[in-house]
């Protein structure tokens, strides 16, 4: 009796070290799981950086526009489809958000989510009827600044604008066009279309690198309505911006543009350069629209916001001297004795229309003022 109770005891010590073990071993899983878990939601959270003092709950009002709202919850507007959890649809095709609708920020997932509670719907009194209101969502940059830009002013690649139709006279040989002028167009050979923009050529868009030729301005000058269609043709004249005359040219007005698009940054590596600065300035601040010389062709689309960097100068070494300097790289295109500063990010620009080569932006944020040739980059 006795030696089978010390030869159950025996077994049993032995296996008891090993139940410990494997608990053991199921606690360190466990912890590592859970340090996982822990160290995963704090790297989504880092990923996209909240505001200070954000707001829990946001009541939309009528002027607020996207970029607006997303940086009273995010230091980085750009990753507003994040916080949405947008995929790319729904950022070409956003939903509206309109005034009085209500935007919650979630982070009980260790994430943080936005979340919209619409409210469309207002009470008339005294009666109980509820009623929808007819309301214009909110854009995603202001529109009366980028309004002009969307469907006027052109940039025309290479000599396009050569071959449009083209004003070849008027109605009693008037030489300075106004509105309800009747003039005489030729080339035109779309019948489809009775509605044009007049333009002239304007300057030249080079790229500072390269000194490629990436397009030419056209200038928007007014309206004309086909009236008659032949060889030439016959039009009314039907608004004038500038003074218009024969030899003008003729594009189809542009009707298909896209003001509403969420802010997002491009998911390639973006860098190009401001080679114009519009409203007659020589530097440029928030809410001015610039030139850049990266178009689709180089993946940029609506909605893209890129950094702004002031481009380092190239200085002198005060200290430089030739009979000191043993380590020479060959690779540098700096020549000896010269020193290339840093470049400093400035500010955020956001892509609203694009053509091939080139696209039209607006000034979103400048702790400085920005100038042609600074440079613009994925953030």
């Amino acid at each position: 009796m006795l030696n089978e109770l010390h030869d159950k005891f025996n077994a049993t010590s032995r296996i008891f070290p090993l139940i410990l073990t494997e608990v053991n071993c199921m606690f360190r899983h466990i912890i590592t799981l859970l340090s996982l878990c822990c160290l995963s939601l704090s790297v989504m959270a880092e990923d996209i950086p909240l505001q200070k003092n954000y707001p829990e709950r946001y009541t939309v009002v009528k002027g607020d526009t996207l970029w607006d709202i997303s940086g009273k919850f995010l230091k980085n507007p750009w990753q507003w489809p994040k916080i949405w959890n947008m995929n790319r649809a729904q950022i070409k095709n956003p939903h509206w958000i309109y005034p009085g609708d209500v935007i919650v920020l979630d982070t009980s997932s260790g994430k943080p989510e936005l979340k919209l509670l619409s409210q469309k719907t207002v009470t008339l009194e005294p009666s109980a009827v509820v009623e929808p209101l007819a309301k214009e969502g909110i854009h995603s940059i202001p529109p009366n600044i980028i309004g002009p830009f969307l469907n006027q002013p052109l940039l025309i690649e290479n000599s396009a604008l050569d071959s449009a139709p083209r004003i070849v006279g008027a109605q009693d040989n008037r030489l300075v066009l106004s509105p309800g002028t009747r003039v005489y167009v030729s080339n035109l050979t779309n019948e489809e279309k009775t509605f044009y923009n007049i333009y002239r050529a304007g300057s030249v868009l080079k790229d500072p690198d390269t000194q490629e030729v990436l397009g030419t301005e056209a200038i928007y000058l007014g309206d004309t309505r086909i009236t008659k269609f032949g060889q030439p043709a016959s039009a009314d004249i039907v608004k004038a911006k500038e003074e218009i005359f024969t030899k003008d040219r003729l594009v189809e007005a542009n009707e298909d543009f896209n003001e509403n698009f969420i802010p997002h940054a491009p998911e390639s590596d973006i860098n190009g350069r401001i080679i114009k600065i519009y409203g007659g300035v020589a530097e440029a601040g928030p809410k001015t629209v610039v030139v850049i010389n990266r178009g689709k062709s180089n993946g940029l689309e609506e909605g893209h916001v890129l950094a702004i960097s002031r481009y380092g100068k190239t200085i002198k070494d005060p200290e430089y001297k030739k009979e000191n300097q043993t380590n020479t790289d060959k690779t540098s295109t700096l020549k000896p004795g010269e020193i290339k500063l840093p470049d400093e990010r400035i500010g955020l620009v956001m892509v609203f229309r694009t053509f091939d080569r080139v696209s039209y932006g607006l000034i979103m944020q400048a702790s400085d003022s920005v100038n042609v040739l600074d440079a613009v980059h994925t953030p």
